[in-house]
């Protein structure tokens, strides 16, 4: 039974951008994405240092700032906009913001069904008219459709009914804790979440044969000295890289975790646990990488700073994926040969200028000057360029494509509470 609804699963699915335009295909050979995620409750503030309770401000800036991020294909909601109570307004507001910030595909969770089917007729009304989020589903839902160990979650799948029904694309999550809500070794806490993947794949199946649907398969890790969630650790990276190689091998499109690190300010331990685990997983091939930009605290915390920070460490990532790429003009000896019996470098060669842009990335924000001329411009730090660059974005932030016209509409037949020239 349930080989047959693997059988039945799309192998790949197309999540456009807002307003029908070519957006990403996740599954299949359509990649690595990167992403935001989870639901931190604090954000660190931008020049003071303190932590503070996020808001629908803070969600609004940050989906701004993710839309610039070149090497950033996506935004899950980040953060909880702490500032508001009821949970409807809460679910409303957090769609609406994520929309109008960025045209890039999006994600959000619903705490109740109702409230999914209220967001898929404001995304209606932005695209314009009754049916269009169906024909252009630029939204995913994200559900934790199990309780770990091996529950279904009720309220999840009722969402999940919901969402199916609607024409939206879900993201389905299975996130047991080793040693605390799956087993204590990355063996079996695959299997298990693995188990749970299939559990949800069977829900979709049941609603809608052969549905799209995205596996998020998490395995999270424990500090078994405290109990507490760690995200930054060895452990971590691979159990994520191994999770993205079986649901690879399975078929199903593919979400994991990386780049949660346990630091709670973009340091040296804050780089040296999203490096290694966001590579991992890139490697590993995975479709899609959630929480892996911008977050610090072990994913309690947003940062616009560390946001595009990790864009810059994403790029590279990236770039070290496509590896060595092989074409028929890759490879120039006849070139070699001219450059060898002539002036001894590459310098002027047509391809050198050619390919500098193709074959090289060139990051943003590390710094690859001498140190005197370092020094001679100021000893700036990684953070504060991303300071700088943060400040830029936002000045220049005018989000154009949620037509005036039809954010009106939405904001007279819902209870929006982002102010309309919010920056």
């Amino acid at each position: 039974m349930v080989e047959d609804a693997i059988n039945r699963a799309p192998t790949s699915i197309d999540l456009p951008e807002f307003g029908g335009r070519s957006g990403l295909t996740i599954g299949g050979a359509g990649g690595v994405h990167i992403g935001t995620g989870g639901a931190a409750v604090q954000v660190l503030r931008t020049g003071t240092g303190d932590f503070q309770d996020s808001t629908l401000q803070d969600l609004f800036n940050l989906m701004q700032i993710l839309d610039a991020c070149d090497n950033i294909h996506y935004g899950v909601r980040p953060v909880i906009a702490r500032d508001l109570a009821d949970a409807f307004e809460l679910d409303i507001n957090t769609a609406f913001a994520c929309m109008k910030a960025t045209k890039k595909p999006i994600g959000v969770s619903f705490s109740h069904p109702s409230h999914l089917e209220t967001v898929v007729d404001m995304f209606d009304m932005a695209l314009g008219g009754e049916g269009m989020f169906r024909a252009n589903p630029f939204c995913m839902a994200v559900i934790v459709h199990v309780v770990p160990p091996l529950r279904y979650a009720a309220d999840g799948c009722d969402v999940l009914n919901a969402c199916v029904r609607s024409g939206m694309i879900p993201q389905i999550c299975s996130a047991g804790q080793a040693g605390a809500t799956s087993p204590v070794t990355l063996a079996g806490a695959l299997a298990q979440g693995l188990a749970e993947s299939f559990a949800g794949l069977m829900a979709v199946d049941l609603i809608s044969p052969g549905y799209p649907c995205i596996y998020a398969l998490m395995p999270f890790i424990s500090d078994l000295r405290t109990g507490a969630m760690s995200g930054g650790g060895g452990e971590a990276a691979i159990a994520s890289a191994a999770a993205a190689q079986i649901l690879r091998h399975v078929g199903l499109p593919s979400t994991v975790s990386a780049g949660m690190t346990d630091a709670k300010v973009a340091d040296a331990q804050a780089g040296y646990e999203k490096g290694y685990t966001v590579a991992l997983a890139a490697h590993a091939g995975a479709d899609m990488i959630n929480l892996s930009v911008g977050m610090l605290g072990s994913i309690m915390v947003a940062s616009p700073e560390a946001l595009v920070i990790d864009d810059d460490m994403c790029g590279a990532i990236l770039r070290s994926v496509r590896g060595v790429e092989l074409s028929d003009d890759a490879l120039d000896v006849e070139m070699i040969k001219r450059v060898v019996t002539g002036e001894g470098h590459y310098l002027g060669e047509d391809s050198t200028v050619q390919r500098m842009k193709t074959e090289y990335v060139y990051p943003r924000l590390a710094d690859r000057r001498a140190v005197q001329d370092w020094i001679d411009a100021g000893r700036l730090t990684i953070w504060d360029r991303a300071e700088e660059r943060v400040s830029e974005i936002l000045a220049n932030a005018e989000p154009s494509h949620l037509a005036r016209t039809a954010e009106d509409r939405i904001r007279q037949a819902m209870p929006i509470r982002l102010p309309e020239q919010s920056h």
